[in-house]
């Protein structure tokens, strides 16, 4: 951020930092569903690696972001919506990105071959997610498009059935196929963490969802 930035950003409206903050972490894991499709499309194990260091590095920096977010909250007695709604929509957001890496960093940890069905599927659906996510919060801003808020709600609720289901039968599957003790654990790991991902996306759904109805 330049000096002018932070000037600019001191006399910014209260409600207006939030807003930045909300829409610089979804940008965030918008990116990061992005880099973990990149990442189980990778076959090298060293090229994953590398991967896996840029998803390290945006999931720290939203962690930053969150930081400031609730340093506002405590700071700020006027919010642009309730205050429980603000820790709720930053920590679920947060989550996201938290589980994003934690998939990412057991497939490299556990040495996993990503080039799986289950895996790939959990992939395109975590980024399809976090689409959805940005497209969501970028619209609170004004609340001007609510048609657009809602699809993209009844999206992720969709995403969310269908991880459900891409879990069910990546386990079943995996017990059916998978003869190694250790390999049916490790795989059964990573699958319950890329199908959280999907469920801390339908938690932002649902605080949106809250928002919306009480303010909208």
């Amino acid at each position: 951020m330049s000096a002018l930035q932070s000037i600019l950003k001191i006399f910014l409206p209260k409600n207006v930092i939030f807003y930045e903050l909300f829409e610089q972490v979804a940008s965030n894991v918008l990116t990061m569903g992005g880099q973990l499709r990149t990442f189980v499309a990778e076959p090298d194990y060293d090229k994953r690696a590398a991967i896996l260091l840029q998803i390290e590095n945006m999931e720290h920096a939203n962690d930053d972001l969150t930081h400031q977010l609730f340093t506002e909250l405590g700071r700020n007695f006027i919010t642009p919506f309730d205050r429980e709604d603000i820790h709720y929509l930053a920590t679920s957001l947060d989550d996201i990105a938290d589980y994003i890496y934690a998939s990412a960093k057991k497939m490299n940890f556990y040495r996993v071959n990503p080039n799986e069905t289950g895996i790939h599927k959990f992939s395109e659906l975590i980024e399809q997610g976090c689409q959805q996510v940005h497209k969501a919060v970028i619209e609170l801003r004004d609340m001007k498009n609510m048609r657009s808020i809602t699809e993209a709600l009844v999206r992720i609720n969709s995403i969310e059935n269908q991880a459900d289901d891409v879990f069910d039968m990546s386990i079943e599957r995996l017990f059916e196929t998978e003869e190694d003790a250790k390999e049916v654990i490790k795989k059964r790991e990573i699958y319950q963490v890329m199908e959280i991902a999907t469920d801390k996306c339908e938690d932002v759904a649902n605080v949106i969802e809250s928002i919306i109805i009480k303010y909208a």
